[in-house]
Parts: C-alpha cells; sequence; structure tokens
C-alpha cells in the first residue's frame, strides 16, 4: 500500500513503499534525483531564455503579453512537476 503525502500546495503524493518485492530504495533514490536534476536543468533553461517586446510587436498589440504570460504558465507547471519530483523523493528517503 502506497502512502499519500500532503505537498506544500496541498496536493496529495502518492509515494512509493520501500520492500523487498519492490524496486530498491536505492533504485528509485537515484531514479527520481535524475529526474529532479533533469526539470531543474529544464526550469533554468527556460528562464534563461530572452522574453523580448521587440520579438513580438509585429504580431500586433497584446502578443508579447500572451507570450510572457504562456512562459509564465510553463515556467509554474515545470515547479509544479519539480515539487512532485521532490516529494517523492523526500518520501522514498524517509524510507532508506
Amino acid at each position: 500500500m502506497q502512502t499519500l503525502r500532503a505537498t506544500k500546495s496541498y496536493v496529495m503524493t502518492a509515494i512509493p513503499t520501500v520492500h523487498l518485492n519492490g524496486t530498491s530504495g536505492q533504485d528509485l533514490r537515484r531514479e527520481y534525483q535524475t529526474a529532479y536534476r533533469a526539470v531543474k536543468f529544464a526550469i533554468d533553461s527556460l528562464c534563461e531564455t530572452t522574453c523580448n517586446g521587440r520579438d513580438y510587436y509585429p504580431q500586433g498589440n497584446g502578443a508579447y503579453t500572451q507570450a510572457y504570460a504562456e512562459r509564465q504558465t510553463a515556467l509554474c507547471k515545470l515547479r509544479d512537476v519539480q515539487s512532485y519530483l521532490e516529494e517523492v523523493l523526500m518520501g522514498v528517503m524517509d524510507q532508506l
């Protein structure tokens, strides 16, 4: 049976249970650490991309505002994934 834990955003996260018949705790930790690092890299990379109004004004009024809002939405989604991975990773590490 999986343990449910509340994340900071109050979303429930199913934490894998480390036991003899399942995936080893070390493998789970390594896999979730790898995923966490990849998402962190994606967040950092997206933050470094240029979002400049001059690249959007030929498209008309509101194009830059829309582009910026879409970028912020994408960052929020990546941060949600990062939080999920962090919660699972901490849950796994609590069992080691």
